[in-house]
């Protein structure tokens, strides 16, 4: 199966910038689908952002759009978020997804430890 491994979180202030990266092991098949949930302190996880396998469709939560990007580059197996203007509510655990789908949509079976993004006002 599939190994995730997160990276790239940490403490920003508000409408600062950072870079989650992703990193896929195992068999390719299983994370053709790639994206990103959060899970800010008490609420349940939030679907966040995806991406399919050319990376030429990605699909994002209305909260984040314009403001948050998902890439991938397949050569390294590993799948980026590219957060700017970040905002407290965007606090949360992030945690990469993939799954063996051909939509933007899901299922999601594999998922990584999680990056602790913090943004302070």
């Amino acid at each position: 199966q599939v190994q995730l491994v997160e990276s790239g979180g940490g403490l920003v202030q508000t409408g600062g910038s950072l870079r989650l990266s992703c990193v896929a092991s195992g068999r390719a098949y299983d994370f053709y689908l790639m994206g990103w949930f959060r899970q800010a302190p008490g609420k349940e996880r939030e679907f966040v952002v995806a991406i399919n396998w050319t990376g030429v469709n990605t699909t994002s939560v209305d909260s984040v759009k314009g403001r948050f990007t998902i890439s991938r580059d397949n050569a390294k197996n590993t799948v980026y978020l590219q957060m700017r203007s970040l905002k407290p509510e965007d606090t949360a655990i992030y945690y990469c997804v993939s799954g063996p789908s051909s939509s933007l949509f899901g299922p999601w079976p594999y998922w990584g430890q999680g990056t602790q993004v913090t943004v302070s006002s």
